[in-house]
């Protein structure tokens, strides 16, 4: 244990400087491109945008996923009768890889849902629900694919390799998805497909998180 603790801290002393692909996040791509930053994203339970998540958020601790809130902006230049569907993104673009860790897809999230909660992420098989082989969660939208195939994937950077931030975009569409042409556990990319020309709205809050030798 001791030996592979160090070793994996090697590691990520080594690759301490590949970070920061914030160029490759959903939200800077040009699908982005003419669409504001409108939406305000907080967690009541964490803090404001850029606090630290504790260890319960990791997945070394609890994997709980921090409770998120949102609202239009005064400003926005949309009304909440526009939004049609929101999605969720949550990204890290300073794990030491070429393109950002999918931590989480959600999407269907009903317009009139603006907050998740730990306890949305959870399976929901009620009423026949993923009988086609998509996936439900308690919080009454759909799962998609993230890297390691669960419900949400926690902050976990390599040891040593310094702070993370983990961006968990939220996206409002104009227009629901069509998921008749999605696969049923969708990947980052499906979705991303569907919603060109659908965004009206985003915004972003930023959970950090290190892994600290103890």
């Amino acid at each position: 244990m001791g030996v592979a603790k160090y070793i994996e801290w090697s590691l990520g002393q080594l690759f301490s400087g590949v970070r920061g692909h914030d160029d490759k996040l959903v939200t800077k791509s040009d699908l982005f491109t003419d669409v504001p930053q409108n939406i305000h994203v907080d967690s009541p339970e964490v803090g404001p945008s850029g606090s630290h998540m504790t260890l319960k958020h990791s997945l070394l601790g609890d994997n709980k996923f921090p409770h998120l809130k949102w609202t239009l902006a005064s400003d926005a230049g949309i009304s909440q009768s526009d939004i049609k569907e929101y999605l969720l993104f949550v990204e890290d673009p300073d794990a030491p890889i070429p393109t950002p860790g999918t931590h989480a897809v959600y999407y269907a999230i009903p317009p009139t849902k603006m907050e998740i909660r730990p306890e949305d992420i959870d399976s929901d098989t009620s009423q026949g629900k993923g009988a086609g082989g998509e996936k439900w969660l308690k919080g009454g939208f759909r799962l998609g694919k993230n890297l390691r195939g669960t419900l949400y994937t926690g902050p976990r950077p390599v040891l040593g390799h310094g702070e993370h931030r983990y961006f968990f975009e939220v996206v409002a569409l104009k227009e629901k998805i069509n998921t008749a042409e999605m696969s049923p556990l969708a990947t980052k990319g499906e979705v991303m497909q569907q919603i060109r020309g659908k965004i009206i709205g985003w915004g972003v809050w930023v959970g950090r998180y290190e892994n600290k030798w103890s």
